[in-house]
């Protein structure tokens, strides 16, 4: 793992979506989206996001990359407060960072070819002169395995898989330090998911980018990510090496989530004690740890008070009160 100085410092962000409610002059608490997250990633590092839906990943991931407002904390990106930043460096963090987007299709222009999709990203930021464009498309579409000739297809002509490589891409048109991949193969066939993770590799390999990877589906997760952060309704709960994590689990609910997936081994049982009910509102939080209502391991000490602080020996670290040995998968 690279030594170098963090590319990303995140302290204590906080997002909370307005409370105006929709009758005039009555207003409803604020959705807590992201509540005082902290989590750093080195150049070349790949991070795993990962949690149920709604628990904050992709307001996170968005957040990270300015594509929203913050209520408060900060995000440095080589070192600048982009919290606080002006247009200018604002405008720096869109040259250096890219998205991919979930659904391949709904991020492609319908009418606008694959070559003038690319090309589009290439002439708004200057990255080639106006004459080397078709040259450096065709060389993209090259690196995420499409001959040239797909630049003059149309998104309607392409598979899933297809669309979702130029959508790859189009983000490295930018030469990005940092891509934010949010549930890019959830749309995809299986077979496809695994073709288009093993392209993130090879080219995390080849070109030193750093990820953050965002996914509900912790197999693909431990395959590609070097770290882990694990989310439940708006914090992180556990973080550490993924190997580390995906062997000892320190929270009850990253132990769920792990005896979760799936397995085609037909000598294995389903998990004794699958993870039951829905999570609270993020409107009423409950007392201490939220996730207590779900637990079966609950203490009496886990329902009142503050949540419990992310902290832990060395890189792994939990918000639980539990002793680890006492969390098994």
């Amino acid at each position: 793992m690279s030594t170098a100085a963090p590319l990303l410092e995140i302290a204590d962000l906080t997002v909370h979506f307005g409370s105006r409610g929709l009758i005039p002059g009555f207003s409803r608490p604020p959705v807590k989206a992201v509540n005082t997250v902290s989590l750093s990633l080195r150049p070349g590092e790949a991070l795993g996001l990962v949690g149920e839906s709604g628990s904050g990943k992709s307001t996170l991931g968005r957040a990270i990359l300015r594509l929203g407002e913050l209520t408060s904390g900060s995000v440095l990106f080589d070192g600048v407060d982009m919290a606080h930043a002006g247009a200018e460096d604002i405008a720096r963090l869109r040259r250096e960072t890219a998205l991919i987007f979930q659904d391949p299709y709904g991020a492609l222009n319908p009418r606008m070819r694959v070559g003038d999709a690319i090309g589009e990203v290439l002439r708004v930021h200057g990255k080639v002169s106006a004459d080397a464009v078709e040259a450096r498309v065709h060389e993209l579409l090259e690196l995420v395995g499409l001959g040239p000739g797909f630049a003059r297809h149309r998104p309607g002509d392409l598979s899933g898989g297809q669309c979702q490589r130029v959508g790859i891409a189009r983000a490295l048109a930018m030469e990005p330090k940092l891509v934010v991949a949010d549930e890019c193969v959830a749309a995809l066939d299986v077979s496809i998911q695994g073709q288009i993770i093993n392209l993130l590799m090879e080219l995390r390999s080849r070109i030193g980018m750093a990820m953050i990877f965002i996914a509900h589906d912790l197999a693909i997760v431990r395959r590609l990510c070097d770290r882990v952060a694990v989310m439940y309704l708006g914090r992180i709960i556990e973080e550490g090496p993924t190997e580390t994590v995906f062997a000892a689990p320190r929270h009850p609910y990253t132990a769920s989530l792990i005896r979760a997936i799936p397995d085609i081994d037909p000598d294995r049982s389903l998990p004794a004690d699958p993870l039951s009910g829905e999570p609270p509102s993020p409107l009423a939080l409950p007392p201490g740890c939220a996730f207590h209502p779900r637990c079966s391991q609950a203490l009496a000490r886990c329902r009142t008070g503050a949540p419990p602080p992310l902290e832990g020996q060395g890189p792994h670290k939990a918000a639980c009160i539990l002793p680890p040995e006492a969390v098994v998968l």
